[in-house]
């Protein structure tokens, strides 16, 4: 039989990411929205840390507590150069725009293109890094893994797929923008995919 794995995320584009990176662990993966966990007002202080580990942490722990489950949690965001590593930590609140993930994602691709407004490509360098916790049990300390991906803003969105900058961020390593790269591609190489799968190797050499 086996055992259940909380992935700690109501982020709908992120939940499709996870299942498929880890689809083929030896768990039943479970998602908040199937947990029963209501959404509350104390999640918001969970994403108040000045790093994606302490992020991933606050989130991976909180949600053991509540579900008494192994749990794996992640922070992730876009570092642009040109703007000192912003949006960073803030990268889903970046343009402080309320409103369903579709309104948050046009709002923060309009900031960042508008701070980015007339820089030639090699001054549009960035990277996606994504830190992922997990807790095997409420009282455990918390295990760390980290992906990052390199690749520069573009001047204008590409591509339809994905979610959050990924119409912007075109990837070193693909030569095309994530929001045109199928989610097999994309996954291969994103910050996400990268630290998932260093949490799923370990998970599974802890496991023989």
């Amino acid at each position: 039989m086996k055992g259940k794995l909380l992935v700690a995320t109501r982020n709908q584009g992120k939940a499709r990411e996870i299942r498929a990176i880890l689809g083929d662990l030896p768990y039943d993966l479970i998602f908040l929205h199937e947990t029963g966990i209501t959404e509350s007002g104390a999640e918001v202080a969970l994403e108040l840390a000045e790093t994606f580990d302490g992020n991933a942490r606050h989130k991976a722990e909180y949600f053991a507590r509540q579900s008494g489950l192994p749990t794996v949690a992640d922070d992730s965001g876009l570092e642009v150069l040109a703007l000192g590593g912003l949006p960073g930590v803030r990268s889903r609140r970046f343009a402080l725009v309320d409103g369903p993930p579709e309104v948050q994602d046009q709002a923060n691709n309009r900031e960042l293109l508008s701070r980015l407004g007339g820089l030639p490509a090699e001054r549009r360098r960035a990277r996606y890094r994504c830190v992922v916790a997990f807790i095997p049990r409420p009282d455990a300390p918390s295990h760390s893994f980290e992906g990052t991906c390199t690749g520069r803003i573009l001047e204008e969105p590409k591509g339809t797929g994905g979610f959050g900058y990924d119409p912007l961020f075109f990837s070193d390593d693909l030569k095309m923008s994530f929001g045109e790269a199928s989610p097999e591609a994309k996954h291969a190489v994103s910050h996400r995919g990268r630290a998932f799968r260093a949490f799923a190797e370990w998970l599974r050499s802890e496991a023989r």
